[in-house]
């Protein structure tokens, strides 16, 4: 499975990931500052002490962890059935 290896926190409430299959590039999450538990990125020292977690999540402190499996998805452009091959069932399993 593919999964984080490097983050850094970067401007304007972006993020810079690498992944295990060499992908790496920035992802904006500034649709997100402000929002409920994110308004704690209000303080920018919060928003640099982002990390990846013993799960592999991407994580600022214990309350704000996001899905690395999403965030591969919004880096690549791929799609989730790309991504997680029998994650998505065809229509007429729905």
């Amino acid at each position: 499975m593919i999964h984080p290896t490097e983050v850094q926190a970067r401007e304007s409430y972006r993020i810079w990931l690498r992944y295990s299959d060499g992908a790496a590039g920035e992802v904006d999450l500034s649709h997100l500052a402000g929002r409920g538990v994110f308004s704690a990125w209000g303080e920018r020292s919060c928003f640099e002490t982002v990390r990846i977690t013993p799960d592999r999540g991407i994580a600022w402190g214990d309350e704000i962890e996001l899905c690395p499996d999403a965030l591969y998805v919004r880096l690549t452009g791929k799609s989730v059935a790309e991504v997680m091959p029998g994650a998505v069932l065809p229509a007429e399993h729905a």
